[in-house]
């Protein structure tokens, strides 16, 4: 599975960020493997209706799965209609977010 964590830095210790559009990062990781990266969003600094921006680069990953701290309608509406779930108010360091996540849909 490949999830991808909105966080506020490079590392999976770092916070789940508390809107998908503003998150500094996204770290991605294939759970299969334990592998990961991190990738900066370049919009974070933009203003209203930037988490549809942010949600149709996403979809763009092959995801299957999004942790985050806050998502609008239209941004979270992108992400179903694109396969993806979506798990929302999401808090803490992203490792612990990640495996809550992989306990309740796993």
């Amino acid at each position: 599975m490949r999830v991808a964590i909105a966080t506020d830095g490079e590392e999976r210790s770092s916070n789940v960020a508390e809107d998908i559009g503003h998150a500094p990062f996204f770290i991605v990781v294939d759970t299969d493997t334990n592998e990961c990266f991190s990738i900066r969003n370049e919009h974070a600094g933009g203003s209203h209706g930037i988490g549809m921006t942010v949600a149709k680069e996403l979809s763009s990953l092959n995801l299957d799965a999004i942790i985050v701290g806050g998502i609008g309608p239209h941004g979270y509406k992108i992400l179903i209609q694109a396969g993806i779930t979506v798990a929302s108010d999401e808090e803490g360091p992203a490792e612990k977010a990640l495996e809550a996540f992989l306990r309740r849909h796993g």
